[in-house]
């Protein structure tokens, strides 16, 4: 183990580890006074003698949530000089050659946010200024609310994901009014309310009295979500968690489900209006967070213990992966078409949309696309309002969609 570079004085080290806090505070992370300090005592209490101790010592005290860790380690080993990520983060902050493909593919691109958070108050302001400058010049182009239409959510600075963020909130899904067995009375219709009528013939004693009528109750349809949490979906699934949020709490009758390796029901919590307090119960309820993918085991427990509850009374479901799957779709067909059978409308999400050369060749995505109404993208702010157009424009009639099935004769 190497050892961290640092002198031992106390004012040294704090100086060190409060320039520490307020980078993972630039990137995003709620890192207070409180927690400087709770994280100096912690060092001290450990030493920094040992590198690994050192790092698990401020995780422990700097991050609450799960999803916080990935964030913290990246800006932990850029910040106590690991070379190579340092290389990566310089190349980062280098204006980008688009359509040039990474040398190490395997490595997980930085946020932008920490490359923000990273950079020198200098080349800040520097930037900042000449974003200044670029607004002022260009009258005739797309103002900077109409760019985050169609910048993907992994790109977006701190600043960007927060503009984002109140967006999402004022989203709308508007949901298709379907007639109901039930009726309720009208001024007008095509069926006579027998009961009523002769009731007010009744009191009224000879006088001749008009006919009473019943019409059909409206209703939206229920509408069930699930959810992809796994590894490659984590970049989309926390952007997608604020919008989930702003439907619950917009219509009744909404479910949401999250699956990685196993399947959890966050209805509930989703139900808070501060949406602060909804994520972190949801962080604190899901325990596969970035995990695995097993979507045939997940569907077959929605299929066994949750379809008859959630998807009567033709539900609409959301389906939101990439549809890599880690059984490499063992049983999958066979789930996803007792999926379709049972419910309304199957609406697949998928973030691998966006790109214009999307081939269906991994085997989950074989499996599923046969059983899917609509297949559409979901990876930006203009992705989620095709999404409420598509509800608007009421194409969730039972028929099944034609276009999908040409499309994935030639995705195969």
């Amino acid at each position: 183990m190497t050892s961290i570079a640092l002198p031992l004085g106390r004012e040294r080290l704090a100086e060190n580890i409060m320039h520490f806090t307020r980078v993972l505070r630039m990137a995003g992370l709620p890192v207070g006074p409180a927690k400087v300090i709770a994280a100096i005592d912690a060092v001290e209490a450990v030493g920094i003698a040992n590198r690994e101790d050192f790092r698990a010592a401020l995780e422990s005290v700097l991050i609450e949530r799960h999803d916080q860790q990935t964030l913290f380690e990246q800006a932990f080993e850029l910040f106590w000089r690991n070379p190579r990520l340092l290389e990566r983060m310089m190349q980062l902050l280098l204006p980008k050659i688009y359509g040039r493909a990474p040398r190490d593919a395997s490595e997980a691109p930085l946020p932008a946010r920490l490359a923000e958070a990273l950079a020198p108050a200098s080349d800040r302001s520097a930037a900042e200024r000449e974003q200044r400058e670029v607004e002022l010049d260009a009258a005739l182009s797309f103002s900077p609310r109409e760019v985050l239409q169609s910048k993907d959510f992994e790109s977006m600075s701190v600043d960007e994901l927060a503009q984002v963020k109140a967006m999402i909130a004022r989203l709308r899904l508007p949901l298709p009014e379907l007639v109901t067995r039930r009726t309720r009375p009208a001024d007008r219709g095509v069926e006579v309310d027998l009961r009523a009528s002769l009731r007010a013939m009744a009191s009224a004693r000879g006088v001749v009295v008009p006919l009473a009528w019943r019409e059909r109750r409206r209703r939206h349809p229920p509408l069930v979500v699930l959810c992809d949490i796994s590894g490659s979906m984590d970049r989309y699934s926390r952007m997608l968690l604020l919008f989930l949020h702003a439907i619950t709490n917009d219509q009744d009758r909404v479910h949401v489900l999250l699956f990685g390796t196993r399947l959890t029901n966050i209805t509930r919590h989703l139900k808070q209006r501060d949406v602060d307090v909804a994520i972190a119960r949801v962080s604190v309820a899901v325990s596969d967070w970035a995990g695995g993918t097993r979507i045939g085991a997940c569907l077959s427990e929605f299929n066994r213990r949750w379809s008859r509850r959630l998807l009567a009374q033709g539900a609409i479901v959301l389906l939101i992966s990439d549809g890599l799957d880690s059984d490499v779709g063992e049983g999958l067909a066979k789930e996803m078409e007792r999926l379709h059978k049972s419910c309304r409308r199957l609406i697949w999400l998928n973030p691998l949309l966006r790109y214009a050369g999307f081939e269906a060749r991994p085997a989950g995505i074989r499996a599923m696309l046969p059983y899917v109404d609509e297949f559409l993208p979901v990876h930006n702010l203009r992705s989620l309002k095709q999404l409420a157009h598509a509800f608007a424009h009421r194409m969730l009639l039972r028929g099944r969609a034609m276009p999908l099935a040409t499309k994935a004769a030639s995705w195969r």
